[in-house]
């Protein structure tokens, strides 16, 4: 059995949507284990004061395996699983 947990993050870049949501996964990836999928939600982009485009943004919501904190009890499934 396998959970997994859910976190929106969101990254910029001068350059594209692209480029903004490798600066989100990498920045995660940084402090987040286990990451299994990025789903983008949102993108838009932020308009200077002159009218030009100053930066892309991406949000994602990243997925990735929940680990129990240490000393945690035990999920029902995995007393079955193991025999507890």
């Amino acid at each position: 059995m396998s959970v997994y947990r859910v976190t929106e993050v969101i990254g910029t870049s001068r350059t594209s949507w692209e480029d903004a949501a490798k600066v989100a996964v990498a920045a995660a990836s940084r402090t987040l284990r286990d990451l299994r999928v990025a789903e983008v939600v949102e993108q838009d982009v932020t308009i200077g004061e002159s009218g030009e485009l100053e930066s892309f943004r991406t949000k994602l919501r990243l997925s990735f395996k929940y680990e129990a904190p240490v000393g945690a009890p035990e999920w029902e499934g995995e007393k079955a699983k193991t025999g507890a």
